[in-house]
């Protein structure tokens, strides 16, 4: 855990659109905590801290609630459609060591052969990971690979400790020719074809 995500929450008892309208207003963010049978706990998180938090995927967060700690997962971030404000926010508790089931973006890395592109057939891979060591994300290399190469979710290194939960079968990646260049090829023979039938035609 690093400084970065520890966080203060305050205990809240008011709940409500108008309410959370003002705590919005003052710059926090409502907040649900739940899970491991626990009742859920609501609380107010500072906004600004929290928004900058979880651009990450997986955000963990070292809670301090008002004096009790606690480390919580963010499942769900709830945003106005037109303004993208964070509306609300729900967390799952989670304890030290415990592995949980989370949605890992895939980044895909390095220069396929010349001519050809990579196509991501899917942008995150379903994993176990430890809940104090969930990845970022993880990449998936395809320098040098030449059309028709497939990488399937099989083909995926995984952190240490990870699992995969996703079909080991599921396509990730595959590299192909782009159709655009397979035309632009075809053209000019079509061109030399019609010159040919004019040259016959004279």
């Amino acid at each position: 855990m690093s400084e970065d995500t520890k966080v203060q929450a305050e205990l809240r008892n008011s709940f409500g659109k108008g309410f959370a309208r003002r705590l919005r207003a003052a710059g926090k963010i409502p907040a649900v905590i739940y899970g491991h049978g626990t009742e859920p706990v609501h609380v107010a998180l500072p906004g600004h801290q929290v928004s900058l938090i979880i651009r990450r995927a997986n955000a963990l967060l070292e809670l301090d609630i008002e004096g009790t700690p606690q480390l919580a997962l963010v499942k769900d971030v709830q945003k106005d459609p037109v303004h993208q404000i964070i509306e609300h926010i729900d967390l799952l508790v989670v304890k030290k060591g415990e592995k949980v089931a989370i949605d890992v973006p895939i980044v895909v890395t390095g220069e396929s052969a010349p001519g050809t592109i990579a196509n991501l057939d899917a942008t995150t891979l379903s994993i176990e990971a430890e809940a104090t060591h969930i990845p970022q994300n993880v990449e998936v290399s395809v320098e040098g690979l030449e059309d028709g190469a497939h990488i399937t979710a099989a083909d995926v290194k995984l952190p240490k400790g990870s699992t995969l939960l996703t079909d080991a079968e599921v396509l990730v990646v595959a590299i192909s020719i782009p159709a655009l260049e397979v035309e632009e090829d075809e053209t000019p023979a079509e061109g030399e074809e019609a010159a040919a039938e004019e040259t016959a035609a004279e």
